[in-house]
């Protein structure tokens, strides 16, 4: 599936002309720009959590997994593209940062050596591959995908 962005469609929903939208953002490319941009805004508010709270972490990221996962999905699945991959990229390294942060408490525990590879397994237990995999391929509901990735940051935690 390719997604295409026409200009005329943008203009058709915006209720302006196709020269409106390229006045307002010069090409195609700005306009996805600017569209990159607002979702990540989007994304980050709906991530935010206080560090350290494990429940609200999942809480916040099943929640964003069950409002984008499935657009986010079919955009990886097209990384091929540079323009896409220009989206994408971003998206995954933002997904570090946010586990980082949501368990910086837990993680600042632990000796340094360790603290890689911990992120390395809580951000597995927290991709969208894995809300892909509870949630679509084994067609579990959303609290119980919650409480199995909770089982697995649990156990990541316990074990270091």
């Amino acid at each position: 599936m390719t997604i295409e962005i026409t200009l005329d469609e943008v203009a058709r929903r915006a209720g302006v002309t196709v020269q409106t939208v390229l006045r307002h953002f010069g090409s195609r490319d700005g306009l996805l720009d600017e569209a990159v941009k607002l979702a990540s805004a989007e994304v980050e508010q709906e991530r935010r959590v206080r560090p350290g709270d494990v429940a609200g972490a999942v809480e916040a990221v099943v929640a964003h997994y069950e409002k984008r996962g499935d657009y986010v999905l079919r955009l990886l699945g097209q990384e091929h593209d540079p323009r896409i991959a220009a989206v994408t990229t971003p998206g995954k390294q933002s997904h570090r940062r946010w586990v980082h942060d949501c368990f910086r408490p837990q993680l600042q525990a632990r000796p340094a050596r360790d603290r890689e590879a911990l992120t390395d397994l809580l951000v597995v237990a927290t991709d969208l591959y894995t809300w892909k995999l509870l949630r679509r391929d084994r067609g579990l509901d959303p609290p119980t995908v919650r409480a199995r990735m909770r089982s697995l940051i649990t156990a990541i935690l316990a074990g270091g």
